[in-house]
C-alpha cells in the first residue's frame, strides 16, 4: 500500500508547514459526505496516532489513517495551477466515478 505525491505537490506542502511554523505532515484521509459518497480530506498533523500510516517523499510527510488507505491506495497526490486557480488534484485509481461538482467521489 502506498501513497505518493508529485514534486509541486511536495513542494506545496513543505511550503504550508514551512509557513505554518509546526506539524510533522499532511494527513490525507475520506469522510463520508457530497453525492458520490466519499471526500478527501487534507489537514495537518501534529502528532501520529498509533494506527496511522506515514509515505514520506522528498522529506514530507504524508499521513493516512487506515480506514482511509482502503480508499486511497496506490493515489498520488498533486498541485496544480490552472490559470489564476491552482490546488490539490487527487490521482485515485480506486475511484470510480465522481460528482458532477467534483466535490466527491464513490470506489
Amino acid at each position: 500500500m502506498a501513497i505518493t505525491m508529485t514534486d509541486a505537490a511536495a513542494a506545496r506542502v513543505s511550503s504550508f508547514l514551512t509557513n505554518r511554523g509546526k506539524g510533522i505532515g499532511l494527513r490525507l484521509g475520506v469522510k463520508t459526505t457530497g453525492c458520490s459518497g466519499l471526500a478527501y480530506v487534507l489537514e495537518f498533523v501534529d502528532e501520529l496516532a498509533d494506527e496511522d500510516q506515514v509515505f514520506e517523499q522528498d522529506g514530507v510527510k504524508i499521513i493516512v489513517d487506515a480506514k482511509s488507505l482502503i480508499h486511497l491506495d496506490g493515489t498520488e497526490l498533486d498541485f496544480v495551477k490552472e490559470g489564476l486557480n491552482e490546488g490539490f488534484q487527487f490521482n485515485n485509481p480506486n475511484a470510480k466515478g465522481e460528482c458532477g461538482c467534483g466535490e466527491s467521489f464513490s470506489v
